[in-house]
């Protein structure tokens, strides 16, 4: 399946597990899955929701920063992928 590069994680909180993720190109929807992949992180999850100072939203765009619970631990500069279906 293509990918297209999305954004990078810029804050991963551990006792959470939410990473923040800066989007940098495109857009970004709530039924999305997105592969994010650094030097140990690689996994790939559909996103179920997201937030924007701290109010839920469906969509995100290049420039803003979105917090997303994520299944494994990411790393701040891990690169964010949009998968293609």
């Amino acid at each position: 399946m293509p990918e297209q590069q999305i954004g990078r994680v810029t804050h991963y909180f551990g006792n959470i597990q939410v990473a923040a993720i800066e989007i940098t190109d495109g857009v970004l929807r709530v039924g999305d899955t997105i592969r994010i992949k650094g030097h140990t992180s690689d996994f790939t999850q559909t996103i179920d929701s997201m937030q924007i100072d701290k109010k839920a939203v469906q969509e995100a765009v290049a420039g803003q920063t979105i917090g997303m619970k994520v299944k494994e631990h990411a790393r701040p500069h891990d690169l964010v992928f949009k998968v293609e279906p």
